[in-house]
């Protein structure tokens, strides 16, 4: 092994899981965490096949499974009449995947990742330490030793990025996500405990799910916006109220009453563009802070979650800058037919007019097994290094 110590900057899932997948690997790591603390931030998400494999690698998964839910379906449905259009089977996750679908709230993926880097030995986490500059000698002298590689994993609008030339940038996509969540007793009847609910509209959708975790229902509503600034947890304003009229105005009553209520957090949604990935040398991205997208295939967590597995893995066999290499020409592909699938769902998702009853008429044609074959490749995957520590 010729990498025995990593830094790391960012203590979100990205940071905290490639933490935990290098510690497996025998290579210790300082997680650098600007933040005094951890705060439980966020709303729900969905963990698909593809990551849970990953976390269960790492030894987080049995932390979640008895505080998630398993939906048996992803619906998508109408916003105007309610009306079940098709969906796809997750409850068969396990049989067709080798893995489970579940939701949760994002704290508490946050925190059984913190709790699992507590109790690791090779992992320490430093928390209230902002890394201005990623350079070697900046990071050993606040981690008293110096690392053999820094991964940057600090999100989206990522401080450390601009100290890779030629990195890509992150920019306001023109949509905003309103997120709120709703206590089981104010959960409406048509809103399914057992399903992951899309319901799809001119220009604007609602993604529904349950949260066990929290006892409630959470819910996001997705629309073109003004970006308020980079913030994940905003007030959402006039914003929510504008969208309410433009983009939800023609929307089912029974959703319109549920809307009348809420008082929703704004995340403008960024997108980050292609660019280079790494130094050549000894600093690299990964998660949103190298390739965050729209939120239409509810991949951001699991991209991250394999990235931090797959890069273990190939630090943990060759030099830096091979691994670095190795791992970029590894990931591209997967992540550039994700984008692809995205602007898909993007597509479809918003469609309007002829082209809304016309998506709608396919998608009833289209039975759950094919919808299933669709994603073998997405949810199906296993990542690199699986099953060799």
């Amino acid at each position: 092994m010729t990498v025995h110590h990593v830094a790391i900057i960012g203590a979100g899932i990205a940071g905290l899981n490639v933490a935990l997948a290098l510690a497996r690997r025998g290579i210790s790591s300082d997680v650098f965490e600007q933040a005094e603390a951890l705060d439980e931030v966020g709303a729900g998400l969905q963990i698909s096949p593809n990551a849970a494999r990953c976390l269960e690698q790492v030894g987080v998964l049995h932390r979640i499974e008895s505080q998630w839910r398993e939906p048996r379906e992803v619906t998508l449905a109408s916003g105007i009449s309610l009306r079940r259009i098709t969906g796809l089977p997750v409850g068969e996750a396990r049989s067709r995947w080798d893995a489970p679908y579940g939701v949760l709230h994002r704290a508490t993926l946050q925190t059984a990742l913190k709790q699992a880097v507590s109790e690791e030995p090779l992992a320490t986490l430093r928390l209230g330490h902002r890394i201005v500059s990623p350079d070697m000698a900046t990071i050993a002298a606040a981690g008293h030793r110096k690392p053999d590689a820094v991964i940057c994993a600090d999100g989206v609008w990522s401080a450390s990025r601009r100290h890779i030339a030629g990195a890509p940038k992150a920019r306001f996509s023109g949509n905003i996500a309103w997120r709120f969540v709703v206590s089981a007793e104010d959960t409406p009847a048509f809103l399914s405990r057992e399903h992951v609910t899309a319901f799809m509209g001119p220009s604007a959708h609602l993604v529904a799910y349950p949260l066990r975790d929290v006892s409630g229902f959470n819910l996001v509503a997705i629309a073109a916006g003004a970006s308020p600034g980079e913030t994940w947890d905003g007030k959402a304003g006039h914003s929510w109220q504008v969208a309410r009229n433009e983009y939800f105005g023609g929307w089912n009553p029974a959703l319109q009453k549920l809307f009348s209520k809420a008082a929703p957090a704004v995340w403008p949604l960024y997108e980050v563009a292609d660019g280079r990935w790494h130094n050549g040398a000894d600093t690299i991205m990964i998660g949103d802070a190298l390739h965050a997208m729209m939120p239409f295939s509810a991949q951001g967590a699991a991209m991250a979650i394999e990235d931090g597995f797959e890069l273990a893995a190939f630090l943990a066999e060759m030099p830096v800058s091979d691994a670095f290499s190795a791992f970029e020409a590894h990931r591209r592909p997967r992540l550039e037919r994700l984008r692809k699938r995205t602007s898909l769902n993007r597509f479809a998702y918003h469609a309007r007019g002829p082209l809304r009853f016309g998506r709608d008429a396919v998608l009833t044609m289209r039975s759950p097994d094919s919808l299933a074959r669709e994603l073998d490749w997405l949810y199906g995957y296993e990542a690199y290094g699986f099953g060799r520590n």
